[in-house]
Protein backbone atom coordinates (compact mmCIF):
# COMPACT_ATOMS: atom_id res chain seq x y z
CA UNK A 1 0.00 0.00 0.00
CA UNK A 2 0.56 3.50 -0.06
CA UNK A 3 3.76 4.81 2.48
CA UNK A 4 2.37 6.83 5.40
CA UNK A 5 2.74 10.65 4.17
CA UNK A 6 0.57 13.70 2.93
CA UNK A 7 -0.22 13.28 -0.86
CA UNK A 8 1.09 15.34 -3.76
CA UNK A 9 -1.94 15.81 -5.78
CA UNK A 10 -2.25 16.25 -9.65
CA UNK A 11 -5.71 17.25 -10.96
CA UNK A 12 -6.95 16.94 -13.85
CA UNK A 13 -7.90 20.84 -14.51
CA UNK A 14 -3.88 21.10 -13.70
CA UNK A 15 -3.65 22.15 -10.14
CA UNK A 16 -1.25 20.86 -7.53
CA UNK A 17 -0.95 21.06 -4.24
CA UNK A 18 -0.80 19.89 -0.39
CA UNK A 19 -3.90 18.50 1.37
CA UNK A 20 -4.28 21.21 4.22
CA UNK A 21 -3.41 19.88 7.87
CA UNK A 22 -7.18 20.63 9.26
CA UNK A 23 -8.76 19.17 5.89
CA UNK A 24 -6.61 15.39 6.75
CA UNK A 25 -8.90 14.14 8.97
CA UNK A 26 -10.07 10.74 7.97
CA UNK A 27 -13.56 10.04 8.26
CA UNK A 28 -14.38 8.75 11.52
CA UNK A 29 -16.26 5.73 11.11
CA UNK A 30 -14.09 2.36 10.44
CA UNK A 31 -15.84 -0.58 9.87
CA UNK A 32 -13.87 -4.12 10.01
CA UNK A 33 -13.18 -5.99 6.51
CA UNK A 34 -9.71 -6.49 7.51
CA UNK A 35 -7.99 -7.89 6.16
CA UNK A 36 -4.72 -6.55 5.71
CA UNK A 37 -1.86 -7.88 6.57
CA UNK A 38 -0.97 -11.44 5.61
CA UNK A 39 2.37 -10.59 5.38
CA UNK A 40 2.02 -6.85 5.38
CA UNK A 41 -1.03 -7.97 3.18
CA UNK A 42 -3.81 -6.61 1.54
CA UNK A 43 -7.79 -8.14 0.37
CA UNK A 44 -9.20 -7.28 -2.14
CA UNK A 45 -12.31 -7.59 -4.35
CA UNK A 46 -14.23 -8.01 -7.97
CA UNK A 47 -15.71 -5.14 -9.88
CA UNK A 48 -18.98 -7.06 -9.86
CA UNK A 49 -20.98 -3.76 -8.89
CA UNK A 50 -23.51 -3.54 -11.84
CA UNK A 51 -23.15 0.07 -13.40
CA UNK A 52 -26.21 1.53 -15.74
CA UNK A 53 -24.09 4.32 -17.56
CA UNK A 54 -22.04 6.78 -15.92
CA UNK A 55 -23.76 9.82 -13.69
CA UNK A 56 -23.62 13.59 -15.41
CA UNK A 57 -21.89 14.97 -11.91
CA UNK A 58 -20.46 18.54 -11.46
CA UNK A 59 -16.81 18.80 -12.29
CA UNK A 60 -14.17 18.29 -9.47
CA UNK A 61 -10.30 18.45 -9.31
CA UNK A 62 -8.60 15.62 -7.35
CA UNK A 63 -7.71 17.97 -4.77
CA UNK A 64 -11.07 18.74 -3.94
CA UNK A 65 -12.08 15.15 -4.53
CA UNK A 66 -9.75 14.16 -1.44
CA UNK A 67 -10.71 16.93 0.63
CA UNK A 68 -14.57 15.39 0.03
CA UNK A 69 -13.19 12.08 1.17
CA UNK A 70 -10.97 13.80 4.58
CA UNK A 71 -14.41 15.39 5.08
CA UNK A 72 -16.37 12.81 5.11
CA UNK A 73 -17.95 11.98 8.66
CA UNK A 74 -20.23 8.60 7.97
CA UNK A 75 -20.70 7.09 10.97
CA UNK A 76 -23.60 5.07 10.51
CA UNK A 77 -24.57 2.56 7.48
CA UNK A 78 -25.42 -0.80 6.52
CA UNK A 79 -24.94 -2.85 3.10
CA UNK A 80 -23.42 -5.90 1.46
CA UNK A 81 -19.80 -6.03 0.24
CA UNK A 82 -18.09 -8.14 -2.64
CA UNK A 83 -14.47 -9.16 -1.96
CA UNK A 84 -12.41 -10.94 -4.79
CA UNK A 85 -8.79 -11.17 -3.42
CA UNK A 86 -5.90 -11.93 -6.15
CA UNK A 87 -2.65 -11.90 -4.15
CA UNK A 88 -0.98 -14.87 -6.14
CA UNK A 89 -1.10 -17.42 -2.91
CA UNK A 90 -2.49 -20.60 -2.38
CA UNK A 91 -5.97 -20.35 -1.11
CA UNK A 92 -6.42 -20.17 2.58
CA UNK A 93 -9.88 -20.52 2.67
CA UNK A 94 -9.55 -23.94 4.61
CA UNK A 95 -6.74 -22.57 7.47
CA UNK A 96 -9.19 -20.52 9.26
CA UNK A 97 -10.65 -21.29 12.34
CA UNK A 98 -10.27 -24.67 13.90
CA UNK A 99 -8.46 -25.88 10.93
CA UNK A 100 -5.77 -23.10 11.53
CA UNK A 101 -3.92 -25.90 13.28
CA UNK A 102 -1.98 -27.03 10.31
CA UNK A 103 0.10 -23.94 11.08
CA UNK A 104 0.43 -24.59 14.60
CA UNK A 105 4.57 -25.60 16.19
CA UNK A 106 4.30 -29.53 15.43
CA UNK A 107 3.13 -31.70 18.67
CA UNK A 108 -0.23 -29.19 18.78
CA UNK A 109 -0.97 -27.23 21.89
CA UNK A 110 -0.88 -28.19 25.76
CA UNK A 111 -4.06 -30.07 25.91
CA UNK A 112 -3.46 -32.23 22.65
CA UNK A 113 -5.45 -29.98 20.38
CA UNK A 114 -4.42 -28.65 17.45
CA UNK A 115 -6.29 -25.26 17.05
CA UNK A 116 -9.14 -23.06 19.31
CA UNK A 117 -12.31 -22.16 18.91
CA UNK A 118 -13.63 -22.35 15.35
CA UNK A 119 -15.03 -18.83 16.22
CA UNK A 120 -11.74 -16.71 16.84
CA UNK A 121 -11.36 -13.83 14.33
CA UNK A 122 -7.48 -14.30 14.40
CA UNK A 123 -7.71 -17.51 11.91
CA UNK A 124 -11.17 -16.60 10.03
CA UNK A 125 -10.34 -13.13 8.86
CA UNK A 126 -7.25 -14.82 7.08
CA UNK A 127 -9.78 -16.42 4.73
CA UNK A 128 -10.63 -12.86 3.23
CA UNK A 129 -6.95 -13.01 2.11
CA UNK A 130 -7.14 -15.28 -0.68
CA UNK A 131 -10.45 -15.97 -3.00
CA UNK A 132 -13.76 -14.35 -3.34
CA UNK A 133 -16.57 -13.62 -0.58
CA UNK A 134 -19.46 -11.35 0.57
CA UNK A 135 -19.75 -9.90 3.29
CA UNK A 136 -22.80 -8.49 5.26
CA UNK A 137 -21.89 -5.13 6.99
CA UNK A 138 -23.07 -2.86 9.63
CA UNK A 139 -21.93 0.17 11.54
CA UNK A 140 -23.50 2.41 13.79
CA UNK A 141 -20.92 4.79 15.37
CA UNK A 142 -17.15 3.73 16.68
CA UNK A 143 -18.84 1.83 19.84
CA UNK A 144 -21.47 -0.72 17.42
CA UNK A 145 -19.85 -2.72 13.97
CA UNK A 146 -20.85 -6.18 12.88
CA UNK A 147 -19.56 -8.11 9.75
CA UNK A 148 -20.84 -11.43 8.47
CA UNK A 149 -19.10 -13.77 6.26
CA UNK A 150 -21.59 -15.21 4.31
CA UNK A 151 -21.30 -18.54 2.33
CA UNK A 152 -23.85 -21.11 0.97
CA UNK A 153 -24.28 -23.27 3.81
CA UNK A 154 -23.01 -20.99 6.66
CA UNK A 155 -22.66 -17.86 8.45
CA UNK A 156 -19.46 -16.51 9.87
CA UNK A 157 -19.90 -13.16 12.11
CA UNK A 158 -18.35 -10.68 14.30
CA UNK A 159 -19.39 -8.06 16.34
CA UNK A 160 -18.35 -5.39 18.68
CA UNK A 161 -21.18 -3.89 20.82
CA UNK A 162 -20.10 -0.89 23.08
CA UNK A 163 -16.85 -3.02 24.66
CA UNK A 164 -17.79 -6.56 24.14
CA UNK A 165 -16.57 -8.57 21.24
CA UNK A 166 -18.34 -11.47 20.04
CA UNK A 167 -17.41 -14.30 17.26
CA UNK A 168 -19.82 -16.95 16.08
CA UNK A 169 -19.45 -19.83 13.72
CA UNK A 170 -22.76 -21.26 12.62
CA UNK A 171 -21.06 -24.32 10.84
CA UNK A 172 -19.60 -25.53 14.01
CA UNK A 173 -22.28 -23.94 16.48
CA UNK A 174 -19.41 -22.31 18.22
CA UNK A 175 -18.63 -18.60 19.68
CA UNK A 176 -15.49 -16.45 21.26
CA UNK A 177 -16.26 -13.82 23.20
CA UNK A 178 -14.06 -11.23 24.42
CA UNK A 179 -13.70 -7.62 25.79
CA UNK A 180 -12.31 -4.87 23.07
CA UNK A 181 -9.14 -3.25 23.38
CA UNK A 182 -9.27 -0.23 25.84
CA UNK A 183 -10.26 2.78 23.25
CA UNK A 184 -11.94 0.88 21.35
CA UNK A 185 -15.76 1.00 22.95
CA UNK A 186 -17.66 3.59 24.07
CA UNK A 187 -19.81 6.60 23.07
CA UNK A 188 -17.39 9.24 21.90
CA UNK A 189 -16.98 9.86 18.40
CA UNK A 190 -12.50 9.43 19.10
CA UNK A 191 -13.37 5.92 20.05
CA UNK A 192 -12.02 3.03 17.63
CA UNK A 193 -13.24 0.41 16.57
CA UNK A 194 -11.52 -3.05 17.53
CA UNK A 195 -8.42 -3.22 15.79
CA UNK A 196 -8.88 -6.71 14.68
CA UNK A 197 -11.74 -6.11 12.51
CA UNK A 198 -11.81 -5.81 8.82
CA UNK A 199 -11.94 -2.66 7.09
CA UNK A 200 -14.02 -1.49 4.26
CA UNK A 201 -13.47 0.07 1.44
CA UNK A 202 -12.67 3.68 3.30
CA UNK A 203 -9.89 2.31 5.34
CA UNK A 204 -8.39 0.81 1.40
CA UNK A 205 -8.62 4.74 0.37
CA UNK A 206 -7.44 6.53 3.28
CA UNK A 207 -4.04 4.37 3.56
CA UNK A 208 -3.81 4.60 -0.50
CA UNK A 209 -4.20 8.19 0.13
CA UNK A 210 -1.13 8.67 2.80
CA UNK A 211 0.97 9.08 -0.33
CA UNK A 212 4.52 10.79 -0.30
CA UNK A 213 4.71 13.62 -1.70
CA UNK A 214 6.25 13.56 -5.28
CA UNK A 215 5.99 10.15 -5.77
CA UNK A 216 2.24 10.06 -6.28
CA UNK A 217 -0.36 11.19 -9.41
CA UNK A 218 -4.15 11.60 -8.45
CA UNK A 219 -6.35 12.27 -10.79
CA UNK A 220 -10.42 12.05 -10.99
CA UNK A 221 -11.35 9.48 -14.05
CA UNK A 222 -15.12 10.06 -14.89
CA UNK A 223 -17.59 8.68 -12.82
CA UNK A 224 -19.78 5.38 -12.25
CA UNK A 225 -23.14 4.06 -10.73
CA UNK A 226 -21.89 2.32 -7.50
CA UNK A 227 -24.14 0.37 -5.09
CA UNK A 228 -27.51 2.38 -6.95
CA UNK A 229 -25.30 5.83 -5.89
CA UNK A 230 -23.44 8.30 -8.20
CA UNK A 231 -19.70 8.16 -7.44
CA UNK A 232 -16.35 10.04 -8.19
CA UNK A 233 -13.85 7.82 -10.11
CA UNK A 234 -10.13 9.03 -8.45
CA UNK A 235 -7.06 7.07 -9.78
CA UNK A 236 -3.87 6.67 -7.87
CA UNK A 237 -0.31 5.76 -9.60
CA UNK A 238 2.53 5.67 -7.96
CA UNK A 239 5.31 7.26 -10.14
CA UNK A 240 8.39 5.62 -9.07
CA UNK A 241 9.57 1.67 -10.94
CA UNK A 242 9.88 -0.77 -8.58
CA UNK A 243 6.64 -0.52 -6.80
CA UNK A 244 4.54 -4.06 -7.31
CA UNK A 245 1.38 -1.61 -7.37
CA UNK A 246 0.25 -0.27 -10.65
CA UNK A 247 -3.08 1.78 -9.76
CA UNK A 248 -5.32 2.08 -6.89
CA UNK A 249 -9.01 2.94 -7.91
CA UNK A 250 -11.49 4.53 -5.74
CA UNK A 251 -14.70 5.01 -6.47
CA UNK A 252 -15.85 8.05 -3.93
CA UNK A 253 -19.73 8.54 -3.22
CA UNK A 254 -21.34 12.06 -4.98
CA UNK A 255 -23.13 12.76 -1.94
CA UNK A 256 -21.45 12.13 0.94
CA UNK A 257 -17.52 11.55 0.30
CA UNK A 258 -17.33 7.98 1.36
CA UNK A 259 -15.56 5.45 -0.86
CA UNK A 260 -17.71 2.95 -1.98
CA UNK A 261 -15.20 0.43 -4.13
CA UNK A 262 -11.80 0.15 -3.93
CA UNK A 263 -9.53 -1.31 -6.47
CA UNK A 264 -5.90 -2.13 -6.78
CA UNK A 265 -4.26 -2.86 -10.54
CA UNK A 266 -0.81 -4.86 -9.71
CA UNK A 267 2.20 -3.28 -11.55
CA UNK A 268 2.48 -6.93 -13.45
CA UNK A 269 -0.87 -6.35 -15.08
CA UNK A 270 -3.89 -9.36 -15.12
CA UNK A 271 -6.50 -9.02 -13.39
CA UNK A 272 -7.00 -6.94 -9.94
CA UNK A 273 -4.94 -8.57 -6.97
CA UNK A 274 -7.73 -6.24 -4.40
CA UNK A 275 -11.59 -5.03 -5.18
CA UNK A 276 -13.36 -4.37 -2.54
CA UNK A 277 -16.78 -2.38 -3.16
CA UNK A 278 -20.08 -2.13 -2.11
CA UNK A 279 -23.33 -3.93 -3.68
CA UNK A 280 -25.49 -2.34 -1.42
CA UNK A 281 -25.44 0.68 0.93
CA UNK A 282 -27.46 2.49 2.87
CA UNK A 283 -26.58 5.48 5.22
CA UNK A 284 -29.56 5.15 7.63
CA UNK A 285 -29.15 4.10 11.06
CA UNK A 286 -29.28 -0.20 11.76
CA UNK A 287 -31.41 -0.95 13.90
CA UNK A 288 -30.76 -1.72 17.17
CA UNK A 289 -31.29 -5.44 17.18
CA UNK A 290 -28.39 -5.67 14.59
CA UNK A 291 -25.65 -5.49 17.39
CA UNK A 292 -27.37 -7.72 19.51
CA UNK A 293 -26.00 -11.89 20.21
CA UNK A 294 -26.70 -14.44 22.56
CA UNK A 295 -25.09 -17.71 22.35
CA UNK A 296 -27.35 -20.02 20.36
CA UNK A 297 -28.33 -22.48 22.98
CA UNK A 298 -26.36 -25.71 23.07
CA UNK A 299 -23.23 -23.28 21.15
CA UNK A 300 -19.63 -24.06 22.90
CA UNK A 301 -18.36 -20.93 23.82
CA UNK A 302 -14.65 -19.97 24.31
CA UNK A 303 -13.56 -17.09 26.27
CA UNK A 304 -10.65 -14.88 25.17
CA UNK A 305 -8.98 -15.48 28.54
CA UNK A 306 -9.51 -18.82 28.53
CA UNK A 307 -8.27 -19.69 25.43
CA UNK A 308 -4.93 -18.39 25.93
CA UNK A 309 -5.09 -19.77 29.51
CA UNK A 310 -5.27 -23.57 27.50
CA UNK A 311 -2.75 -22.37 24.70
CA UNK A 312 -5.22 -23.34 22.62
CA UNK A 313 -4.87 -20.46 20.74
CA UNK A 314 -1.37 -21.62 19.78
CA UNK A 315 -2.47 -22.45 16.26
CA UNK A 316 -2.84 -18.38 15.77
CA UNK A 317 0.69 -17.85 16.82
CA UNK A 318 4.13 -17.09 14.41
CA UNK A 319 5.94 -20.63 14.19
CA UNK A 320 9.02 -20.40 16.91
CA UNK A 321 11.81 -18.18 15.99
CA UNK A 322 9.95 -16.28 13.38
CA UNK A 323 9.21 -13.02 15.06
CA UNK A 324 11.82 -12.88 17.39
CA UNK A 325 13.34 -10.02 15.84
CA UNK A 326 16.51 -8.53 17.62
CA UNK A 327 15.93 -5.05 16.22
CA UNK A 328 13.64 -2.29 15.87
CA UNK A 329 12.60 -1.95 12.29
CA UNK A 330 13.90 0.00 10.25
CA UNK A 331 12.67 2.20 7.18
CA UNK A 332 14.84 2.40 4.19
CA UNK A 333 13.59 4.55 0.73
CA UNK A 334 10.61 6.51 0.32
CA UNK A 335 7.16 6.57 -1.17
CA UNK A 336 5.76 3.31 -2.75
CA UNK A 337 9.07 1.79 -2.53
CA UNK A 338 10.21 2.08 0.57
CA UNK A 339 11.10 -1.50 2.58
CA UNK A 340 11.55 -2.33 5.90
CA UNK A 341 14.22 -4.23 7.18
CA UNK A 342 14.31 -6.45 10.31
CA UNK A 343 17.48 -7.82 11.96
CA UNK A 344 16.54 -11.08 13.72
CA UNK A 345 19.86 -10.96 15.29
CA UNK A 346 21.37 -13.86 13.67
CA UNK A 347 19.02 -15.91 13.18
CA UNK A 348 17.74 -17.02 10.13
CA UNK A 349 13.86 -16.19 9.64
CA UNK A 350 13.65 -19.13 6.63
CA UNK A 351 15.42 -21.65 9.03
CA UNK A 352 13.14 -21.25 11.60
CA UNK A 353 9.82 -21.06 9.25
CA UNK A 354 11.19 -24.46 7.38
CA UNK A 355 12.35 -26.22 11.16
CA UNK A 356 8.84 -25.92 12.89
CA UNK A 357 5.88 -26.18 10.20
CA UNK A 358 4.05 -29.60 9.98
CA UNK A 359 3.70 -30.42 5.72
CA UNK A 360 0.64 -28.73 4.77
CA UNK A 361 1.78 -25.58 5.96
CA UNK A 362 5.47 -25.89 4.92
CA UNK A 363 4.52 -26.52 1.12
CA UNK A 364 2.28 -23.16 1.31
CA UNK A 365 5.48 -21.05 2.34
CA UNK A 366 7.35 -23.10 -0.68
CA UNK A 367 4.96 -22.37 -3.04
CA UNK A 368 5.41 -18.35 -2.43
CA UNK A 369 9.35 -18.69 -2.17
CA UNK A 370 11.98 -18.24 -4.40
CA UNK A 371 16.18 -18.94 -3.41
CA UNK A 372 18.31 -15.56 -4.70
CA UNK A 373 21.86 -14.78 -3.44
CA UNK A 374 23.77 -11.18 -3.91
CA UNK A 375 26.56 -8.92 -2.01
CA UNK A 376 24.38 -9.55 1.15
CA UNK A 377 24.54 -13.35 0.73
CA UNK A 378 21.60 -15.91 -0.01
CA UNK A 379 18.61 -16.06 1.03
CA UNK A 380 14.76 -16.73 0.84
CA UNK A 381 12.29 -14.19 -1.37
CA UNK A 382 8.76 -14.98 -0.45
CA UNK A 383 5.91 -13.34 -3.13
CA UNK A 384 2.82 -11.93 -3.45
CA UNK A 385 1.20 -9.78 -6.51
CA UNK A 386 1.72 -6.99 -4.43
CA UNK A 387 3.79 -7.76 -0.57
CA UNK A 388 7.18 -9.48 -1.15
CA UNK A 389 9.57 -10.38 1.62
CA UNK A 390 13.66 -11.36 1.42
CA UNK A 391 14.47 -13.49 4.31
CA UNK A 392 18.42 -13.62 4.27
CA UNK A 393 20.59 -16.39 5.75
CA UNK A 394 22.10 -14.29 8.30
CA UNK A 395 19.13 -13.07 9.73
CA UNK A 396 17.83 -10.33 7.68
CA UNK A 397 14.22 -9.37 6.52
CA UNK A 398 13.55 -6.87 4.04
CA UNK A 399 9.39 -6.22 3.29
CA UNK A 400 7.57 -3.71 1.07
CA UNK A 401 5.47 -3.44 -1.99
CA UNK A 402 7.99 -3.63 -4.40
CA UNK A 403 9.44 -6.01 -7.27
CA UNK A 404 11.40 -8.80 -5.99
CA UNK A 405 14.23 -7.25 -8.03
CA UNK A 406 14.36 -4.11 -5.81
CA UNK A 407 14.06 -6.36 -2.66
CA UNK A 408 17.17 -7.92 -3.35
CA UNK A 409 18.79 -4.31 -4.58
CA UNK A 410 17.87 -3.09 -1.51
CA UNK A 411 19.69 -5.81 0.49
CA UNK A 412 23.22 -4.98 -1.72
CA UNK A 413 23.11 -2.02 -0.69
CA UNK A 414 22.29 -2.12 2.76
CA UNK A 415 25.26 -4.63 3.10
Amino acid sequence: MAPNDSAQITGENGGTGELPAGRRRAARYVVPVGVAAVAAATIGLVPALAAAGDPDLPAISAQELIEKIAASDTEQLSGTVKVKTDLGIPAIGGLGGATAGAFAPKGGTEDGEKGGSAAEPTGRMMELASGEHTLRVAADGPAKQRVSILDSAAEYSLIHNSGEVWAYDSASNEAYHAKAPAGAHGSGKDQAAPKDLPATPQDFAREALKAAAGTTSVTVDGTARIAGRDAYQLVIKPKQEGSTVGSVKVAVDAGTGTPLKFTLLPSSGGKAAIDVGFTKVDFSKPAASTFDFTPPKGAKVTEADESKATGKDEAHKVPKGAGELGTEPNVIGEGWTSVVRLDTGGKSPAGAVSGDMPAQAQQFMDALGDKVEGKFGSGMVFKTRLVNALMTDDGKVYVGAVTKDALVKVANEAK
